[in-house]
């Protein structure tokens, strides 16, 4: 093979026409293979699964990206009206679903409650639709009785799922603290460790109230915004190290990681400043803490 064929045909492998699609109103985004269509922003599209294609809205148009993005799925075409029409439709069982199955839950005394429901009418290895009820519990629990009764009640197969507090979060969605959308409803892909040493390292109380979020748990953003803070302070002087500012000789008593600024109490007069931390010197003399 000429090398000129060979380096276009490797070009050609490591760009694709990615687009970003929601199957919620400011949802979480996922994201899709355009294949060989050309959807614009606010159209609907059919995202593949493993039964049905189901029924997204684009929300960023394709647009060709280059390098190793990993394998994404592959927009299966423009929803027809037919297609709209079914999603409508499911969303109407999911809801009567959910309705039936809090009912139930009631009439068998089960502490547990509903966080969503999923419903497939087709493509099933059984044959049937299915119905999915993800539900949180403080334990586990004997359902066995509650599943046979939800099948009989909806004519369907039944699977009960349990949640973790962080998954039933990111199911239904919230505000968090910063008055934005939860990131674990919106781009937050992974949950990963977080700790309380985190919040202290970002001059965060280690009060559970004011560093949790909507699950309980400690918030995702100490852990992602961590590193942040790692580097601030690698590369500034540290609490009480004398520095040079354009407004005269100090001491440093404070940082502002977000603002990337640095508080300095001025020798002079012992006014504080705020300092960008470009404009403020390392340190010139070691801080004597006897002083």
């Amino acid at each position: 093979m000429p090398s000129s064929t060979r380096s276009s045909r490797e070009s050609a492998e490591r760009v694709q026409q990615m687009m970003a699609v929601t199957f919620v109103k400011s949802g979480r985004l996922y994201y899709l293979d355009a294949g060989e269509h050309a959807p614009r922003v606010g159209d609907f599209v059919l995202f593949p699964t493993s039964t049905t294609p189901e029924v997204c809205q684009v929300v960023w148009g394709p647009e060709w990206v280059e390098g190793e993005i990993g394998g994404l799925p592959v927009c299966a075409g423009l929803a027809t009206d037919a297609d709209v029409t079914r999603d409508e439709a499911n969303k109407k069982r999911r809801a009567e679903i959910q309705v039936a199955a809090q009912r139930l839950i009631r009439e068998h005394k089960l502490p547990m409650k509903v966080s969503a429901v999923d419903w497939s009418d087709t493509g099933h290895e059984s044959g049937r639709a299915t119905a999915t009820v993800y539900f949180t519990a403080g334990a586990r629990i004997d359902f066995r009785q509650l599943v046979r009764d939800l099948a009989t009640t909806l004519d369907c197969k039944v699977q009960l799922t349990q949640l973790t507090p962080r998954d039933d979060a990111r199911v239904k969605g919230g505000i968090g603290s910063c008055g934005r959308d939860t990131c674990c409803s919106t781009f937050l892909v992974d949950f990963d460790a977080v700790t309380v040493r985190m919040a202290r390292d970002q001059d965060l109380p280690a009060n559970p109230m004011k560093i949790s979020g909507a699950c309980g748990r400690l918030m995702c953003c100490l852990k992602y915004e961590h590193p942040l803070y790692d580097d601030f302070r690698s590369s500034t002087p540290a609490v009480g190290a004398r520095v040079e500012t354009p407004d005269g000789d100090g001491r440093v008593v404070g940082h502002d990681v977000p603002r990337d600024q640095v508080v300095v109490k001025l020798d002079a007069g012992g006014k504080r400043t705020v300092c960008d931390r470009a404009s403020v010197c390392s340190a010139r003399a070691a801080y004597d803490s006897r002083e």
